[in-house]
């Protein structure tokens, strides 16, 4: 029950994300390519246009499984975790995000440090634990 409020809000947020990017023109399609291919380089290789369906795809498909209750919290919780993790790296790898000391989000850096929340809650749903049988917490 713990998991609810994390996951409903998370997975929300992301769905609508990768929804709004459906139909992203090919100058918007390259400018996000370009930020993800410093964190993965092989992006380069894809058409700005498919990157952007791929990228609106799996947005959708990682809001989707987070809002999935079937689906075991660690499973969404390591999706999440690379996902916001590969946002977190974009931060730290794009010149002009941070400050000088690296690491403090510039202006222009806060719209992507700002997800290291998405990377805590993506640890709480590795790490919690359910109780064993005839334990209370």
């Amino acid at each position: 029950m713990s998991h609810i409020p994390l996951r409903l809000t998370t997975g929300a947020f992301i769905l609508n994300a990768g929804y709004g990017k459906r139909h992203l023109d090919k100058d918007s399609a390259a400018g996000l390519q370009s930020m993800a291919a410093k964190v993965i380089p092989p992006v380069t290789r894809m058409k700005p246009e498919t990157f952007g369906k791929v990228l609106s795809y799996a947005e959708m498909t990682l809001g989707a499984a987070l809002l999935a209750p079937f689906l075991p919290s660690r499973l969404v919780g390591v999706g999440l975790g690379i996902f916001s993790g590969s946002l977190l790296t974009m931060y730290r790898r794009i010149p002009g995000m941070t400050q000088a000391d690296g690491i403090r989000p510039s202006q222009q850096g806060t719209a992507l440090a700002k997800d290291v929340w998405m990377f805590g809650i993506a640890v709480a749903l590795v790490l919690d634990r359910k109780p064993k049988s005839g334990n209370t917490r």
